[in-house]
């Protein structure tokens, strides 16, 4: 099974350049029920989306941020998403205590990816490479 990273996911909602192509070659060769997303990277996305609001200075920009807010939800409808469990915050602990430099978000989702034996699909082979025992794939090369 797979662990959707935030970079993966915005490619498959909001891209269509080579990389989405590539992306969505490689999950057609699985079905839905092998994929999911980590509540961490529903909360990247809700922040996004939240802030853009927040900071939105005409009402056009705010309706703009409101709709894709909710496209946001709608679609994590359709997702198995992973909470981030006592599994998950155990390997955190863990990983933390080795001392393990990565930011907390991705550690976070790391750390889901590792509690559930899970594969990580994320472009993000610079931080992802420093966790032990964290299996990680690019899939839009």
């Amino acid at each position: 099974m797979y662990l959707l990273d935030s970079d993966h996911l915005t490619i498959l909602w909001y891209d269509h350049g080579k990389s989405y192509e590539t992306l969505i070659s490689r999950i057609a060769d699985h079905s839905d029920d092998e994929f999911a997303v980590s509540i961490v990277t529903i909360e990247e996305q809700l922040r996004g989306w939240l802030a853009y609001v927040a900071k939105a200075s005409a009402i056009e920009g705010a309706i703009k941020g409101y709709s894709k807010l909710r496209e946001v939800i709608d679609r994590f409808r359709e997702i198995n998403v992973l909470d981030f469990d006592s599994a998950a915050a155990g390997v955190f602990i863990d990983l933390k205590s080795q001392g393990v430099r990565v930011g907390t978000m991705d550690l976070r989702i790391a750390a889901i990816a590792i509690a559930n034996d899970l594969t990580l699909l994320t472009r993000n082979s610079i931080d992802f490479e420093r966790v032990p025992n964290l299996r990680f794939e690019d899939w839009t090369i």
